[in-house]
């Protein structure tokens, strides 16, 4: 009961500082551009990593296993709010997956197979950073599946997830919403930017060009498979910081955890060890000090 309390006051407080905050659109790729100051966000995103690391200890103990799903148009920051989420965590427990490709043996196989491999057993969170929403998206605008492929999917997708959530699988999907223009100044800075550089795939370049395509492909995909028993949600990306706090707060909000850290340890004197005698430094290669 008092670690279900510590948990509430955690979330509301959480709650309370998120309501605080004004709202202003932007449009601009910089990590310094947003309106909320780094200062501010990395303070907000410390506390928002803390609670994820309380509910991984929740997943552990309770056995839970959850799913999210990360879908939305190139370059809208989904990439950088799954770091943020993983970065804290037990990566024993937090998987991140993002498939290439099908060989030609998975294009043979029931389409869902390949990622019902990669579900999580008890006491595991999955990171799907794209899914098998492909099919209802890239797969579909760019004819790499037939018509007949594209109404199989759309007809068994929302049974496979009834299945999934009648499993006890906790599934969320979140969808990250950028702007045309914004998304056009993030793939102008890649251009210029080596670091980021090879984020610009031809498969990227082409969806620049088929921006309808891609709009009219999400709404019917929104239209078949936002089920009540696994809901889309929408992330409004065109402030990435903004995006990531958000994010992530929903998705703790929606995992009912309680805190179960465990108490702090009290460590015994480390046991002496004056009879080994440790060989020469000269025998041993070091890493140069640059820095």
């Amino acid at each position: 009961m008092e670690s279900q309390i510590k948990t509430l006051k955690s979330k509301k407080k959480i709650a309370k500082k998120i309501k605080q905050w004004k709202l202003k659109k932007h449009t601009t790729e910089g990590e310094g551009s947003s309106k909320i100051s780094s200062r501010l966000y990395e303070k907000e995103i410390a506390e928002l990593q803390l609670e994820l690391v309380k509910m991984q200890y929740w997943v552990k103990f309770t056995g839970a296993r959850i799913v999210i799903i990360f879908e939305g148009r190139d370059a809208a920051g989904k990439g950088g709010t799954i770091k943020r989420i993983a970065e804290p965590l037990n990566p024993r427990g937090c998987r991140i997956v993002a498939l290439g490709t099908p060989s030609d043996r998975e294009k043979t196989q029931w389409y869902f197979q390949r990622y019902v491999a990669h579900l999580p057993a008890a006491g595991e969170i999955v990171l799907f950073d794209r899914s098998w929403y492909n099919r209802a998206g890239v797969e579909s605008v760019m004819g790499f599946c037939t018509e007949e492929q594209y109404q199989h999917f759309m007809q068994d997708c929302p049974e496979f997830e009834r299945m999934l959530v009648r499993e006890g699988i906790i599934l969320l999907k979140y969808w990250f919403s950028v702007s045309d223009d914004e998304q056009e100044r993030r793939f102008q800075s890649r251009t210029t930017d080596p670091a980021r550089r090879w984020k610009l795939s031809p498969m990227d370049l082409e969806s620049r060009d088929r921006w309808v395509e891609y709009s009219k492909a999400k709404d019917v995909m929104f239209a078949h498979t936002n089920i009540p028993e696994a809901p889309w949600f929408t992330v409004e990306a065109d402030d990435k910081k903004r995006a990531r706090l958000n994010c992530v707060y929903h998705i703790l909000s929606k995992i009912p955890y309680v805190d179960m850290t465990p108490e702090p340890l009290e460590l015994s004197p480390r046991k002496s060890g004056d009879s080994y005698v440790r060989p020469p430094r000269n025998e041993q290669f070091f890493v140069p000090q640059i820095y």
